[in-house]
């Protein structure tokens, strides 16, 4: 039985540079800064309505 070699044909920027970009490094900073920001709050606020 043949095996042949199969190549899919993809733009090769996406294959030169795998991992994670600055974007992404960006937005999950800021969403870790939003939720460590709002967690004193939520806390406090709970702690005064109990």
């Amino acid at each position: 039985m043949k095996f042949e070699k199969r190549s899919i044909a993809v733009r090769s920027g996406l294959v030169e540079r795998p991992g994670f970009t600055t974007e992404d490094i960006l937005w999950a900073v800021g969403i870790w800064s939003v939720i460590l920001t709002l967690v004193p709050v939520i806390v406090f606020y709970l702690l005064m309505v109990a």
